[in-house]
């Protein structure tokens, strides 16, 4: 096939994209500038070149075809990736910089919010935007330039930097550890165990730990993020088993308490992760250099 027709010049890709987003000539003509018949030739144009039709006209209403969504979800990806690469490289001209962090939800907001202040006041000129992101995903096509998550390290195609162990924490509301007192590991028997929906085999882990039986947990909801489980355990709903990173303000107001003084060390830890090709780039590597110390630093 020849090269032109995978290749679409960048004005008729532009065009397109406009008027899938609006589903509307006029609108992507008045976005870019253009007439409506201009934006109308460019998608014309571009649905001859790649022999597909891309729209349904009916009248003045467009819609785009089972194929002409599937092209717009692809291109529109890719679209910003080059908007945000050329962004990139006025940044770095310019000696800024802009950062697209994934990070577990909780993690970002009770560990890593904290301490940006201090990264900003290293680096004025870079930007850290954070996305929220559970799970393995591709970076590339979500438009990131690096991950934190916990896990053993291990994610294909991307250099891994530990930042700490996990370390897992029974908690409790002082108010439900006064009505059912915990002395014993197997005390935990007598109260609901809330659960991370990903993480739903930790308490389990610690009862294997003590020598207590399955048939003993007393499992409770679930819930998808981390900080959910700690208000529920704050609500007096259940004793949750968390990383110590995640509630260190909670124990130190003295909203949640030890249910019992036994940590589990998972094995697992919190990592950066980031892309090789990337790993050398001053904004991405001023980063992992400060994230490197501050996982080191306690806050007052």
């Amino acid at each position: 096939m020849h090269p032109r027709r995978l290749t679409p010049s960048m004005s008729l890709l532009v065009a397109f994209e406009a008027a899938a987003r609006h589903l509307s000539f006029t609108r992507a003509a008045d976005e870019l500038a253009l007439t409506q018949s201009a934006i109308s030739r460019q998608v014309a144009a571009l649905e001859a070149l790649l022999e597909v039709t891309l729209f349904r006209r009916e009248g003045r209403q467009i819609t785009l075809t089972e194929v002409g969504a599937k092209y717009q979800r692809e291109l529109s990806g890719a679209l910003q990736r080059i908007r945000s690469a050329s962004l990139q490289v006025m940044a770095f001209r310019e000696g800024r910089g802009s950062l697209h962090l994934a990070a577990l939800p909780t993690f970002a907001s009770k560990w890593l919010m904290p301490r940006l202040k201090d990264f900003y006041r290293q680096y004025p000129d870079i930007l850290v935007h954070i996305h929220s992101r559970i799970g393995h995903f591709d970076l590339e096509l979500a438009g990131m330039d690096a991950v934190i998550g916990v896990g053993d390290g291990h994610w294909h195609g991307l250099t891994s930097h530990l930042l700490m162990g996990e370390e897992l924490l029974p908690v409790i509301s002082p108010a439900l550890a006064e009505s059912k007192p915990i002395v014993t590991p197997a005390d935990l028997a007598r109260h609901l165990l809330l659960v991370v929906t990903g993480r739903p085999l930790v308490w389990r882990q610690w009862f294997h730990k003590h020598e207590l039986p399955d048939a003993a947990m007393r499992l409770g909801p679930q819930f998808e993020l981390t900080s959910h489980l700690v208000q529920a355990v704050a609500a007096g709903l259940g004793v949750g088993l968390v990383p110590s990173c995640l509630v260190e303000d909670e124990l130190r107001d003295g909203s949640l308490k030890l249910a019992i003084a036994s940590p589990l060390q998972t094995g697992l830890g919190y990592y950066l992760f980031v892309p090789p090709l990337k790993a050398d780039l001053p904004h991405i590597s001023a980063f992992r250099s400060w994230l490197m110390e501050a996982r080191t630093e306690v806050l007052a």
